[in-house]
C-alpha cells in the first residue's frame, strides 16, 4: 500500500485555530525558506522531527473533522508524499488547507508541486513578512500573518465570502507531560482579555 515517509515536525489531532471548521493539523519538519521572524524556526531544519508513512498519519486522522491543514515548515519540501496523502484524505470526502511560503506562481511552475496543487482547496502563500503584518479581524484576514500573503480558493470547498473567513483568529494550548504545545494566532485583545 503507501510507502511513503513524511518528516513531522508535530501533529494536532483536532483543531479549530488552523484554518475552516474542526481540522486535523501536521506541521511538517524542514523549511529552505527561513523567513525572519517565523513563529516555527525550530521546524526549519530538515533533519529533525520524526518520520511518519502516509499510512499511519491516515489511520490518524479522526472522522469528525472537515478537513486536514499542512503547515511547517514547508510543505512544498514534501510536496510527493503530501499529496499521496492529501488523495487519500480527499477521497474520505475531508478539505486540504495548505500554508506555503512559496508564491502560487513559482508552485505552479514547479513539476513536482502539480499532485499537491491538485489536491488543495484553500491555499496560504508567499512568505512571512514580520515588517507587514496582517491586520487582525473583522479588519484583516483570518490565519493570515503579513499583507504579502494571499489566500487562494482552488475549489469551491470555501469561498471568501464565508463568514469564517473573518471570525477572530483563536489559540489553543495543550499541557502534557511530555510537551507544551500551542498553536494558533491571537490578537492582541483577546490575550488582553484572558488575563
Amino acid at each position: 500500500m503507501m510507502k511513503s515517509v513524511v518528516r513531522v515536525a508535530t501533529i494536532v489531532d483536532d483543531t479549530l485555530a488552523e484554518g475552516p471548521g474542526r481540522r486535523w493539523a501536521l506541521w511538517v519538519q524542514g523549511c529552505p525558506i527561513r523567513c525572519a521572524g517565523c513563529c516555527n524556526p525550530e521546524m526549519f531544519d530538515e533533519r529533525g522531527g520524526t518520520e511518519w508513512s502516509v499510512a499511519d498519519l491516515l489511520a490518524r486522522i479522526p472522522s469528525e473533522v472537515e478537513g486536514v491543514t499542512f503547515l511547517g515548515g514547508e510543505p512544498f519540501t514534501q510536496a510527493t508524499e503530501l499529496a499521496a496523502l492529501a488523495r487519500a484524505v480527499k477521497a474520505r470526502g475531508l478539505t486540504v488547507m495548505v500554508f506555503s511560503g512559496y508564491p502560487l506562481a513559482e508552485l505552479q511552475a514547479r513539476a513536482d508541486a502539480a499532485a499537491l496543487l491538485a489536491c488543495i482547496d484553500l491555499l496560504v502563500d508567499a512568505p512571512y513578512d514580520r515588517e507587514r503584518p496582517e491586520p487582525r479581524p473583522p479588519v484583516g484576514r483570518r490565519w493570515i500573518g503579513s499583507t504579502n500573503q494571499t489566500m487562494h480558493f482552488l475549489t469551491p470547498a470555501y469561498s471568501p465570502d464565508d463568514p469564517r473567513m473573518r471570525e477572530a483568529n483563536t489559540i489553543e494550548i495543550r499541557i502534557s507531560r511530555a510537551a507544551l504545545l500551542i498553536n494558533g494566532w491571537p490578537s492582541a485583545q483577546q490575550l488582553v482579555k484572558r488575563r
